[in-house]
């Protein structure tokens, strides 16, 4: 077996999952290295006209503030936010601390970005709630920084487990409590269901998981279509038999933005490209190691749900380019855009882990 294919080999039943997740991670690095901040509503990212806030600490998101918020729409909300220049290189060199930190539990390590990562301790003797203990009072030892920890058999429950008790706690989801646990799960809490999806889904009376399993799989499928409608129907009950891998191979890198209010025309769609391509090279630089790529794409769904999309070669990230594709894509089906994408592909010999493919979250 190759290292690239290694992963979990036990059942997905009997998997002990943790997914760590650093609280705020840019943001408290800054305050950790900077104190006078410390207590003060901290942001990192761009100062530029487009600039868009990478993170922010908790104190600035009680004022509103979240990541991925433009830097002056942050500024209106909280006129006192400090403003921190994105430092990479600083956080890759904590995010190498961290994941020697998980090496000391686990082979099974599956980074998702600098900030986070599924481990599988199915093979180690101790509990996984002790175990996400002992890593969370490691990296405050030896980092001083928090973070927060979820348990579960699968990397789905993982990972929404993680979000359960933030900042600095941790929270299990136990094979026999799974039922009950996703009975009255907001459905909003399953990957791939963001704000506009949850809408949808509330007009046909689903606000929970357990309204989700009530529906058929043919009627899924009528909604969401074939490999998504079947994928819901497990997501809801709590299945995800998707293994911890330690090089998943990744073939794209992507970002989306599902728009508010459908849009109309070609102009409305080509303003949106610069916001796009900032983000989509913000999330290259924060990629762990940034790899050279083949082909761009962009990717267009439409008001009745039907997607589409459009690549050509390129090497680098140029707009002219991905606005070809845009009017080639707009072309193509008489309805409105409810979602603009745009994406890399990368070289197969040189294939990186795949954030986006596990967790879409630009309709979240």
């Amino acid at each position: 077996m190759t290292k690239s294919s290694v992963q979990a080999t036990s059942s997905p039943s009997s998997r002990k999952i943790i997914h760590i997740d650093m609280d705020c991670f840019y943001a408290a690095i800054e305050c950790r290295d900077d104190p006078s901040v410390a207590h003060l509503p901290v942001g990192v990212g761009g100062e530029s006209g487009r600039g868009v806030l990478t993170t922010c600490n908790y104190r600035a998101r009680e004022f509103g503030c979240h990541s991925a918020m433009p830097v002056f729409k942050a500024r209106q909300l909280c006129p006192q936010i400090i403003l921190k220049p994105v430092r990479f290189e600083a956080y890759r060199a904590e995010a190498r601390k961290i994941r020697a930190i998980f090496a000391r539990y686990t082979k099974l390590i599956e980074p998702l970005s600098l900030d986070e990562a599924f481990l599988d301790v199915t093979g180690h003797p101790e509990f996984a709630w002790k175990i996400a203990r002992q890593i969370r009072q490691a990296i405050r030892e030896e980092t001083g920084l928090t973070a927060s920890a979820g348990i579960a058999p699968n990397k789905m429950l993982a990972k929404i487990a993680s979000d359960w008790r933030k900042p600095d706690g941790q929270f299990a989801v136990l094979p026999k409590d799974i039922a009950t646990f996703m009975k009255d799960l907001p459905v909003r809490k399953l990957w791939g269901i963001g704000p506009k999806s949850a809408a949808l889904l509330e007009e046909q009376g689903v606000r929970t998981c357990g309204d989700l399993q009530e529906w058929p799989i043919p009627r899924l499928i009528g909604f969401f279509g074939q490999k998504w409608g079947n994928t819901l129907h497990e997501l809801a009950r709590g299945k995800d038999e998707r293994p911890v891998e330690i090089h998943r191979p990744r073939k794209s890198l992507s970002t989306e933005m599902t728009l508010p209010k459908n849009l109309e025309t070609l102009e409305e769609c080509e303003a949106l490209l610069p916001e796009l391509l900032e983000t989509l090279e913000e999330d290259m630089t924060r990629m762990i190691e940034r790899k050279p790529f083949r082909k761009i794409f962009l990717k267009l769904k439409f008001a009745d749900f039907r997607t589409t999309t459009c690549e050509r070669p390129a090497t680098n990230l140029d707009r002219s380019a991905f606005a070809e594709l845009l009017r080639e894509a707009f072309g193509r089906h008489a309805e409105a855009v409810r979602l603009v994408g745009l994406g890399v592909r990368f070289p197969e010999a040189v294939e990186v882990p795949n954030k986006q493919l596990v967790f879409p979250f630009f309709d979240r």
